[in-house]
């Protein structure tokens, strides 16, 4: 038991940390499963402020996600901008980088599966 307690801990203290690194969005774990070998995915959910943006950064492994709140204007390096709204899903490519913007007065939130490298943190800032 404590070292489960333990392990809990430490996944939310590096969640916290990876969410440090990118003010404009708030991220929350809901899940961590050490699979497949090497990586982990992690479930969370997403969240910008109305009118906000989550800030250009990059994952160590792809990202998929869906739509439950608000409307946001996706951009990834090397594609066209995307509008998506409630009920929308989305994919980006590992290493691929990319910035969520939220549109009119209302937040958006978004439910993130996150399959990344193990040794590396969640997101960095990218220029």
């Amino acid at each position: 038991m404590l070292k489960k307690t333990l392990l809990a801990l430490v996944f939310t203290g590096l969640a916290v940390a990876a969410v440090a690194q990118q003010p404009g969005i708030k991220r929350t774990p809901l899940q961590k499963v050490e699979f497949p070998d090497g990586y982990n995915t992690i479930t969370a959910i997403a969240e910008v402020p109305a009118g906000g943006s989550a800030g250009r950064h990059t994952h160590p492994g792809i990202e998929t996600g869906y739509v439950l709140e608000g409307e946001l204007s996706l951009l990834i390096d090397g594609q066209p901008e995307k509008t998506l709204k409630a009920g929308d899903s989305y994919q980006i490519p590992a290493g691929v980088v990319h910035d969520a913007k939220a549109h009119g007065d209302k937040a958006m939130k978004v439910l993130g599966v996150y399959v990344v490298d193990k040794t590396k943190p969640l997101a960095s800032p990218a220029p």
